[in-house]
């Protein structure tokens, strides 16, 4: 008779599995509340204590450790010495073994917990013994995920499946290595700080192979956590297959809406190439997305779009109009998606559990961060990794904000500012954005001079049709000299946000002096590389 032994945190399917193995002869070994569920569900389980003739001992920390288990797991069946050991010894071999591990990441991530209380949480029997099957893969059935059960049970009733079996025990170390990097993380205190660590360890497993990179000539695939997190959680409701450049596309599209994620009003974020083209706020969505088109209607062709409401009919139909490559939101209304589905290639996304727009601002702000709170990205030769950075919250006032000009902003032009700056949050540095009334007006970005960013904010402003007078600027860093400041005044902006903090601010402000211009001092940079 084939034996299973079955042990998991995650009861998802293991009564299916045991049913199944059940069904097919195999005698079910089982621990504690695995046993218990399965028992409640009618399957006979042989307990591992009757397999090891031992009791659990300290609240469950000692009970698979037993040669009488690994002995079962790890004995080679083609190997005369081994399988006469189990013999002489009263164990018999173990052939299938589906394990999932204490949720120790699921403990911390639920903060408020005691180094004592996450110590419980770190699993050894389980690991212990999924390594060892793994190590046994070719004689012995590894399963870890859920998702796997059937397609082990179709395996077995199909005959040896040495490629599932590989595929299987590989994942099954991915699985370890993830484990352990969350333990190692939160001892060195990565979790709670935030710092970075001495040693990075990334494990993630591949989630789609993509038809090519950012050329033709390249190969991609996207890879994440087990845990789906940021793009790999989106729920794609129509159109076709995600690619290389939507991913990065959709990535700042989410980065551009995070700002926004606790306003009360509608926001709409038109990204190309990564970087914003258009941004808008309003009481309505529709609203929201005509003053996001016009800052640059020709550069929102073929562009990815996020925003922070359900997409209603009204704005579907504005939307149509558009070549739009990807568009995610909360939810889609259904008159709103038998309008936009009419479109063959649109690609449609919701976030994750927000079917009904709840829990959307979570996941804004969050802008797709891995559970680590890092960031992370490849140069020649290695990784580069820093924390994140916060967005600015459109919807709360930041008191730490200095106006430094002998004039104040009037309340709508501070109303303005605080639009601007976080609009210019996802914008490639260098980044002037030039904003009025919850709409950009013009963008320069990813210039090599912070003046070509200007004059190219204002010629963008001019060719939508903008009049600028009376609109506000924003800037993700200081300027080096007063020539910015005077190129904003002559265009007619009539208030300022940066950062601060050039050894030249007093030249600075006293040119926004001169011109009447009131000027916002944030005191933090923006920058995106």
């Amino acid at each position: 008779m084939k034996r299973a032994l079955l042990s998991v945190s995650d009861k998802t399917g293991i009564l299916e599995l045991a049913t199944a193995l059940n069904d097919r002869g195999w005698e079910i070994l089982s621990t504690g509340g695995t046993a218990r569920t399965l028992r409640e569900g009618g399957i006979e389980v042989t307990s591992v204590s009757e397999v090891t003739k031992h009791p659990e001992m300290m609240g469950g920390r000692v009970k698979t450790l037993h040669p009488a288990i690994h002995a079962g797991i790890l004995a080679r069946r083609d190997n005369e010495e081994d399988m006469k050991a189990l013999t002489e010894h009263g164990y018999g071999p173990i052939d299938l073994v589906a394990v999932n591990l204490y949720p120790f990441r699921e403990t911390i991530a639920a903060g408020d917990v005691t180094l004592s209380q996450a110590m419980d949480k770190v699993d050894i029997g389980g690991p212990t013994m999924i390594r060892a099957a793994a190590k046994s893969h070719t004689q012995v059935w590894v399963i870890v995920d859920p998702n796997d059960y059937d397609k082990a049970i179709a395996a077995i009733d199909g005959g040896e499946d040495s490629e599932l079996r590989r595929h299987l025990a590989a994942k099954v170390f991915s699985h370890i290595s993830a484990y352990d990097e969350s333990v190692a993380g939160y001892l060195t205190g990565s979790v709670e700080s935030q710092s970075l660590p001495d040693k990075l360890d990334v494990s993630l497993q591949q989630i789609q192979t993509l038809r090519y990179g950012e050329n033709p000539d390249q190969q991609a695939a996207f890879y994440g956590h087990e845990d789906p997190v940021g793009l790999s959680a989106l729920r794609q409701l129509h159109g076709k297959e995600l690619s290389y450049n939507n991913l990065l596309d959709l990535d700042g599209a989410l980065l551009a809406l995070s700002p926004f994620a606790n306003t009360k009003g509608a926001a709409v974020c038109i990204i190309k190439h990564t970087t914003p083209c258009g941004l808008g706020v309003s009481d309505t969505l529709s609203d929201a997305y005509e003053k996001a088109l016009a800052s640059d209607p020709m550069s929102a062709f073929g562009s990815a779009i996020a925003v922070n409401q359900e997409v209603d009919a009204e704005t579907a139909r504005l939307m149509s109009a558009l070549f739009i490559e990807c568009l995610v939101a909360p939810s889609f209304a259904d008159e709103a998606m038998t309008v936009l589905s009419e479109k063959k290639n649109i690609r449609l996304l919701t976030f994750p559990g927000t079917s009904e727009g709840e829990g959307a601002a979570d996941f804004i702000a969050s802008h797709g961060l891995i559970p680590e709170s890092r960031s992370v990205r490849s140069v020649y030769g290695g990784l580069l990794a820093q924390t994140p950075s916060e967005p600015p919250s459109y919807g709360l006032i930041d008191t730490s904000w200095k106006v430094v000009t002998q004039r104040h902003p009037t309340e709508v032009e501070m109303d303005d500012l605080r639009f601007a700056w976080a609009a210019i949050f996802s914008v490639k540095s260098n980044a002037i954005l030039i904003a009025r009334d919850g709409g950009v007006l013009g963008i320069g970005a990813g210039q090599m001079s912070r003046v070509d960013s200007s004059k190219i904010a204002v010629r963008k402003a001019d060719e939508a049709g903008f009049d600028v007078t009376g609109s506000v600027l924003a800037s993700d860093a200081f300027f080096p000299f007063r020539d910015g400041v005077d190129a904003a005044a002559e265009a007619g902006v009539k208030a300022v946000i940066q950062p601060g903090g050039s050894i030249r601010d007093e030249e600075v402000i006293n040119a926004a002096d001169e011109h009447g211009l009131a000027m916002v001092f944030t005191g933090r940079r923006l920058f995106r590389h």
